[in-house]
């Protein structure tokens, strides 16, 4: 069977080529994919910009944000049919090696893959994909596939609040740095939670969208010193609990400085490769407790009924601002690039049958 399907074989030479899709073994399912987001990690790989996309073992294809069909399962599948609309985990752990039998988060995987970055993980770019059981979650039927796609992004947002031992409650006033996908959708999942919510980014188009999907407050960092900003709204208390989903290297120090007593810090943004100063004493007179969330842990299922919840209040479709089909997907990657304001979700649409 043959798929059109993108391939990456170094900064900015990203192919669309015809393929001969492989036999699927006995765990495997293939799916015919409706959607696809670009994602700002699939920009830096394209840019040379991150080692995360690893065409220096081989071209491989991106996408790992995707909602797709069934048409085909394996003969050891038993918990998925054809015709299920699905969409899938990023980062796949094996389940078998020690640190995945101690319960390790899957980044900890001795043989880890990540779909979408990897040779031997074809991503979503592609007219059809090939994954295995383990790692596809059925989503429900009334769905798009663009909202399927949004499953890999919300959990990130939801498991930086949530996973972890992480937790927000109506008690709770949060600050999440950065509105970008990943920080929209932990605005949305600590406002579900009933907390008081303030979104902190510098983008005047963010703050309007952040206000729409679950933000009290906006706060624009390049307005003033954003301590004295914050402190007002607080009630001079601080957060009590921080989502930092920038990656800003500002965003990234001011941390420090704005955390209320005991806040509860949740670092989501990808920095690493940087050194960013801060002054880190704070994390003994205030009490800070700090984790990191490096992808997500059992969280597809529990993403999708949370969406499925929250799906009549805050349309998740309408933050897909630009669409194109896959043979425009060289327009499709140069809007992502070059649009940043503007573009907050650029999404590949495929036909389905």
């Amino acid at each position: 069977m043959k798929s059109k399907t993108a391939f990456l074989y170094k900064p900015h030479d990203l192919r669309i080529e015809d393929v001969e899709l492989a036999p699927l073994k006995p765990n495997q399912v293939l799916i015919q994919v409706g959607a696809c987001g670009i994602c700002g990690s699939d920009v830096e790989c394209y840019e040379g910009k991150s080692a995360e996309g690893r065409y220096d073992i081989a071209p491989y294809t991106p996408g790992h944000e995707w909602g797709g069909k069934i048409v085909e399962v394996g003969s050891g599948v038993s918990t998925l049919k054809a015709g299920m609309k699905v969409t899938g985990d990023c980062v796949m752990a094996c389940g078998v090696c020690q640190n995945c039998k101690d319960g390790l988060m899957p980044s900890a995987c001795l043989n880890m893959r990540e779909i979408g970055f990897r040779p031997d993980s074809p991503g979503g770019m592609g007219e059809y994909m090939i994954v295995e059981e383990q790692y596809v979650h059925h989503i429900p039927d009334d769905w798009s596939y663009a909202m399927g796609a949004w499953v890999e992004t919300f959990s990130i947002g939801y498991f930086g609040l949530w996973g972890n031992g992480g937790y927000i409650d109506a008690s709770d006033t949060a600050v999440i740095f950065g509105c970008g996908p990943v920080g929209i959708s932990a605005t949305m999942a600590a406002k579900t939670s009933g907390a008081t919510v303030i979104v902190v980014d510098p983008i005047p188009s963010r703050r309007e969208l952040a206000l729409k999907y679950g933000a009290d407050y906006v706060v624009d960092p390049t307005a003033g010193n954003l301590k004295e900003q914050i402190d007002k709204l607080t009630n001079g208390n601080g957060p009590s609990v921080i989502a930092e989903a920038s990656g800003n290297d500002n965003a990234i120090a001011s941390i420090f400085d704005i955390a209320g007593h005991s806040c509860r810090i949740h670092l989501i943004g990808h920095s690493i490769g940087r050194k960013v100063p801060v002054e880190l004493g704070w994390t003994i007179w205030k009490t800070l407790k700090i984790n990191g969330s490096g992808g997500t842990k059992d969280f597809g299922q529990r993403t999708i009924r949370f969406m499925s919840a929250i799906k009549d209040k805050y349309d998740f479709d309408a933050l897909n601002t630009h669409y194109f089909n896959f043979d425009q997907l060289h327009e499709a990657m140069n809007t992502a690039i070059n649009e940043k304001d503007s573009a907050f979700k650029v999404m590949l649409q495929f036909p389905v049958e």
